[in-house]
């Protein structure tokens, strides 16, 4: 007497299989062409060094704020955090929209793989190469002073709040990559996930802005984020903003889940 293994269980197994087929040649593509990665890498690591090493002693005198005495680094570090994780979002844009365009999804589709994977794929490559951008962030910043003071359960909270994050704008910037017709403009499509952490409270407190853009810095996606991190790592205090962030990420994810895969079905034009 044989048994058969539920549906929806052999369909899970089978997209799980497709998803780490495609996540391997994505991971071989980053290797080949890193121009796109490593601007994402070492971009907001040179954003640090700018800001620490050459703006850092001016910016500082108008804070209050660090990390113990570390000074403005330790204001500014969570922050660039933050902003590695929204730069990622330009490389995977650009890498979905090549995909598209050079014609290898059309093979896929002609193929037995689950579709859903094939984007899949792209998402978990962008988390991993955050993971690789957030690290040498941290690095960089311990190098120039950055002290934080998290316990274990912080660092914990802190890394699965930057993972929520940057799982929500890799969808997004899936979407976009799909809906652009070239790969100059999935390179500019994701820019404003990248400028809105600088409108937030990445490099001065929102409450030193000016009215106007100082609500705006207040409930944007990105400031409850950076004070989340912030607080983690350096005892600042957190409030509601953890909520706030979770409730921002699970928004972003669902809303880029839904467009990727709307657009993702449309027959595209040539």
């Amino acid at each position: 007497m044989t048994t058969q293994m539920p549906t929806h269980m052999t369909t899970q197994s089978h997209t799980l299989t497709d998803t780490f087929t495609l996540l391997r040649r994505n991971l071989r593509h980053t290797v080949r062409y890193p121009s796109m990665t490593l601007g994402s890498v070492f971009g907001p690591v040179v954003m640090l060094l700018l800001f620490v090493g050459v703006l850092g002693k001016t910016l500082g005198e108008g804070l209050a704020t660090g990390a113990q005495g570390s000074g403005y680094i330790g204001y500014i570090a969570p922050g660039i955090i933050i902003t590695a994780v929204a730069s990622g979002s330009m490389a995977t844009a650009v890498a979905v929209c090549v995909d598209m365009t050079e014609g290898i999804v059309d093979r896929f589709r002609t193929m037995p793989i689950s579709r859903v994977a094939i984007l899949a794929a792209h998402v978990v490559n962008s988390v991993i190469t955050t993971v690789v951008s957030t690290g040498a962030v941290i690095l960089a910043a311990v190098l120039l002073g950055f002290r934080p003071h998290a316990s274990v359960l912080e660092w914990m909270a802190g890394a699965a709040l930057l993972l929520t994050l940057s799982f929500a704008l890799t969808w997004m910037a899936v979407a976009m990559g799909l809906v652009s017709p070239t790969a100059e403009a999935a390179s500019n499509a994701p820019m404003l996930i990248v400028f809105l952490p600088f409108v937030g409270s990445a490099f001065a407190p929102a409450a030193s802005m000016p009215a106007g853009v100082r609500q705006f810095a207040e409930y944007q996606p990105f400031t409850p984020a950076i004070e989340t991190v912030r607080g983690l790592l350096t005892g600042a205090p957190i409030g509601d903003n953890a909520v706030i962030s979770l409730v921002w990420c699970a928004v972003i994810a669902s809303g880029g889940y839904a467009w990727a895969v709307a657009s993702f079905r449309k027959p595209r034009a040539h």
